[in-house]
């Protein structure tokens, strides 16, 4: 009587049990749905460039990026000082071993419906070595500071305000009003008709039977 080995039953019942089990399907994980714009995906490939062509602004009339001041926070983590830095974009600031620079600043237009102030900003630290090391280059938002930190031991920056203005009423407003600048109702400039004159007496029966005579 030949016995077989028991590590061949072994393995022939793993096999049969391996081929009788079902196989589990792995469901895929279900995305999220951005809450806002700034949770959306924005990796390079869904960035789309928009040719708005010569003469027309994108900013819609507001102040223009140089002209904008933006007012940022920092803070040294080692003592807890927290002071403001005021830059207009493409200027920087220097507190001890750390600069910050400011490349631009940006705000959403009151008549949009959600409203974020945003930063580009650039960290540079001077490390033990006396070496600069850019440890932050991107937006930060003052509505969603989550969103996007600066990940450094000692010091930390935030967005605080970015002064810019808008047009009044909206991109596309036109004012209207009728009215001039001493609050009275503007008068047009149209040639008007000659009015009817009132005291003009009626025409007589003669004058009529006359005039009817001629034709």
């Amino acid at each position: 009587m030949i016995r077989p080995a028991p590590g061949g039953v072994t393995l022939v019942l793993a096999a049969v049990l391996a081929g009788c089990s079902p196989s589990k399907t792995v469901a895929p994980e279900p995305k999220e749905t951005p809450e806002t714009a700034l949770d959306a995906d924005t990796s390079a490939s869904n960035i789309v460039t928009v040719d708005v062509g010569d003469g027309v602004d994108p900013s819609y009339g507001a102040t223009p990026m140089a002209e904008r001041v933006a007012t940022l926070g920092l803070l040294n983590k080692r003592n807890g000082v927290s002071r403001d830095i005021v830059l207009k974009p493409g200027k920087a600031a220097r507190i001890g071993d750390v600069v910050v620079r400011l490349r631009a600043c940006e705000q959403t237009a009151p008549w949009e419906q959600e409203h974020y102030t945003g930063a580009f900003v650039q960290v540079d630290v001077a490390g033990s070595d006396k070496n600069w090391r850019r440890v932050f280059s991107g937006w930060l938002f003052k509505e969603r500071p989550a969103l996007n930190v600066v990940q450094h031991p000692i010091y930390d920056v935030w967005v605080k305000s970015c002064a810019m203005t808008f047009p009044e009423g909206g991109p596309n407003s036109v004012a209207g009003t009728g009215l001039s600048n001493t609050g009275e109702a503007a008068r047009s400039s149209a040639k008007k008709s000659p009015t009817p004159d009132a005291e003009a007496p009626e025409p007589t029966a003669p004058a009529i039977a006359a005039d009817n005579a001629t034709r």
